[in-house]
């Protein structure tokens, strides 16, 4: 069976940088287990990837927060899991929309060509993360997607649990809820 796991924007600005939130950082030992649980050839990550243009942007005008700047501490990925990332070879998908765009030929390149089953973590919950579900149930329409509750979060707990409930509404599995 091909299981992967996508480590969806767990990065440094997300956690404790320009939009962290209390929380986010107990997520990193139960994200790091997993990737080392999957191993090698089965991990992908994400990073919300801006420039200094972000402000001028759709999304910076409606969230005008600089975050995610490449190159900047706050664009890598936080703690342990980024530790666990490198230990497996973990690829990486920089993304500058909410969800990746799988006609990148640079995100094509490093997607798996099928997938039985895909397992979802990071942040933001009602952002990121449900962009990514659909995003990956349209690429994959037979595999599983599943989402695991107690690997993701958001900086509004009503808006995680609602979208908790969203993603089991479009056939995604969520786990440890």
């Amino acid at each position: 069976m091909n299981r992967y796991l996508f480590v969806i924007d767990y990065q440094n600005d997300f956690v404790d940088g320009a939009l962290g939130f209390p929380g986010a950082e107990k997520l990193d030992a139960a994200i790091a287990a997993k990737v080392r649980a999957y191993g090698e050839g089965w991990v992908l990550f994400t990073r919300d990837t801006h420039f200094e243009n972000y402000l001028n942007t759709r999304e910076g005008r409606n969230l005008p927060v600089v975050h995610c700047v490449k190159g900047t501490p706050g664009w890598e990925v936080y703690g342990d899991t980024a530790n666990a990332l490198a230990e497996v070879n973990a690829k990486a998908i920089d993304k500058l929309v909410f969800g990746m765009d799988v006609t990148d030929p640079a995100t094509s390149a490093v997607l798996p060509e099928s997938a039985d089953e895909i397992e979802l973590v990071g942040l933001v919950s009602n952002i990121c993360v449900v962009s990514n579900a659909v995003v990956l149930q349209s690429k994959y329409p037979e595999a599983t997607i599943i989402a695991d509750a107690a690997c993701t979060d958001s900086f509004d707990k009503s808006l995680h649990e609602k979208v908790l409930d969203v993603l089991e509404g479009f056939q995604v599995k969520v786990i440890n809820r």
